[in-house]
C-alpha cells in the first residue's frame, strides 16, 4: 500500500495559517504541533526570562526577552519558537520580516537562545542546534533538566545537564553544567546562577 506524503508548506503558508492559540513550528516545510509543556518547563522558562532580563537592564543593554517571534533559518521552509529567546532591538530595523511576521532571521538579532528539553529532546540536541549554528546564533541553551538527551550528549549516566553552545569561529563549542556547577554564560559573564538553581525553578525557597 502506497502512503501519501504529508504536503509540504512554506514559511509564507505557515505564518499565514499559523493558529494564536496552540504551539506550532515549521520543520523544512513540515507543520509540527508542539506539546503543552509541563509546569515545570514552564517554570524553568518564567526563571530564565526573569533573570536575563534583570542582567540586560542592569547592564543598560537594547535587549528583550520576546514572547511568541519566530526565528528563521534563510535557506529552509523551517520556523522555530524557542523556549526563552533574548532579542536584541537594536537590529529590528535591519531584519524584513519583523513588522509583519515578528520573525528574525539575523544573528545580530539574537544573542542567545534557549530550548528548554522535553520528550522530542532530538530535535534541541539535532536539528535546532544545527540551524542555530548554520545562523550564526552566539549562544544556545539546552537545559535538559530530566536528563533525557541521549547519552552522547549528555553522558552516562544520564543526569539533568545545561549544555552551552558557544559559537567559535562559525562552529559550537559546548560547556556543560550539572549540580552546583556555576553556569559561565558568553553574553552574560557576571551572571550568578548555578545549574541546580535552574532545576530547582520554581521550588519554595525552604525546598531548594
Amino acid at each position: 500500500m502506497t502512503q501519501a506524503l504529508p504536503k509540504l508548506v512554506s514559511f509564507e503558508e505557515f505564518v499565514n495559517w499559523k493558529p494564536s492559540n496552540g504551539f506550532y513550528e515549521l520543520h523544512n516545510g513540515v507543520i509540527v504541533e508542539m506539546s503543552q509543556p509541563l509546569g515545570k518547563h514552564e517554570e524553568i522558562v518564567a526563571f530564565l526570562g526573569e533573570k536575563f532580563t534583570l542582567e540586560y537592564s542592569r547592564l543598560n543593554l537594547p535587549y528583550g526577552v520576546p514572547k511568541t517571534v519566530l526565528i528563521k533559518p534563510l535557506e529552509s521552509e523551517t520556523a522555530y519558537s524557542p523556549d526563552v529567546m533574548l532579542l536584541n532591538r537594536s537590529n529590528l530595523a535591519t531584519e524584513p520580516r519583523w513588522q509583519n511576521q515578528s520573525t528574525v532571521i539575523y544573528a545580530e538579532s539574537i544573542p542567545l537562545v534557549v530550548e528548554v528539553v522535553s520528550t522530542n529532546w532530538r530535535n534541541d540536541y539535532l536539528d535546532k542546534a544545527g540551524d542555530y549554528e548554520e545562523i550564526g546564533i552566539p549562544e544556545y541553551w539546552i537545559v535538559d533538566y530530566l536528563g533525557l538527551g541521549g547519552r552522547r550528549f549528555i553522558g552516562n549516566p544520564k543526569q539533568p545537564t545545561i549544555s552551552i553552545y558557544q559559537l567559535v569561529e562559525g562552529e559550537y563549542q559546548v560547556s556543560q553544567f550539572r549540580k552546583s556547577d556555576r553556569i559561565l554564560s558568553p553574553t552574560f559573564p557576571e551572571l550568578n546562577l548555578t545549574a541546580q538553581e535552574v532545576f530547582d525553578a520554581g521550588l519554595p525557597s525552604s525546598l531548594e
